[in-house]
């Protein structure tokens, strides 16, 4: 496999706000690049994003996993809802390091409240990824579907692939289908029968991460 090497750390201070992470170089890289974050409870080392890193990486991406600017300042506890402008300040600092680093088309990716980030740093710059991935997207917090986090779908026009699992209490696979459709770019929404908000599984691994490269190399 093209993919078979240890993630290294990465830091740069060269923007915004400081990266931190770590760096999946594939054997064969294909020139393009993907940032991948996590949630609001996870860091740039959670089991999803360490699981992706590798099997991107095996492709050909080159791929940044990186903990938020939140994450950076404490090891647990959630964000600051007032801190998410400077959240955002660190994606893109994260995606001007790995443009550095690579040749290619550059894509964004995050778990939850670092997908809900992603996406809102996208409507606002249009230009600024070639795609998203949105791995189980908090579309609502859990039991309050009236409280929808979708006002900034309408201005979102970057290709965006969703992951969720079936049993999200987040947002369930109906109430997701009803808000992709806000987006005006093209949208894919890949199902994880039985997964709940964390996705990734023992048992679900191996098909998971199968579904999430073959919709991504679908789709983009």
């Amino acid at each position: 496999m093209s993919g078979d090497t240890i993630p290294e750390p990465f830091r740069d201070d060269s923007g915004e706000q400081s990266v931190r992470g770590f760096l999946h170089h594939p054997g064969t890289p294909n020139g393009d690049g993907l940032v991948l974050t996590h949630g609001a409870s996870g860091n740039g080392q959670s089991s999803l994003l360490v699981a992706l890193g590798e099997t991107f990486s095996e492709i050909g991406v080159t791929v940044l996993r990186c903990d938020l600017p939140f994450r950076q300042l404490r090891p647990k506890g959630p964000p600051s809802p007032s801190g998410s402008d400077r959240d955002r300040d660190g994606l893109r600092s994260a995606l001007a390091a790995l443009r550095r680093l690579i040749t290619g088309h550059v894509f964004l990716g995050g778990q939850s409240y670092g997908g809900r980030q992603a996406s809102m740093l996208a409507a606002s710059e249009p230009s600024l990824v070639s795609g998203l991935l949105l791995l189980s997207y908090p579309l609502h917090p859990p039991g309050r579907p009236a409280q929808p986090r979708t006002a900034h779908f309408s201005s979102l026009h970057t290709p965006t692939l969703f992951v969720s699992g079936t049993k999200d209490p987040f947002g369930s696979v109906e109430e997701l289908n009803s808000a992709i459709i806000l987006i005006p770019a093209r949208t894919r929404l890949v199902n994880v029968e039985g997964a709940g908000h964390g996705l990734l599984t023992k048992q679900n691994r191996e098909q998971l991460l199968k579904a999430v490269i073959e919709a991504f190399d679908g789709m983009f």
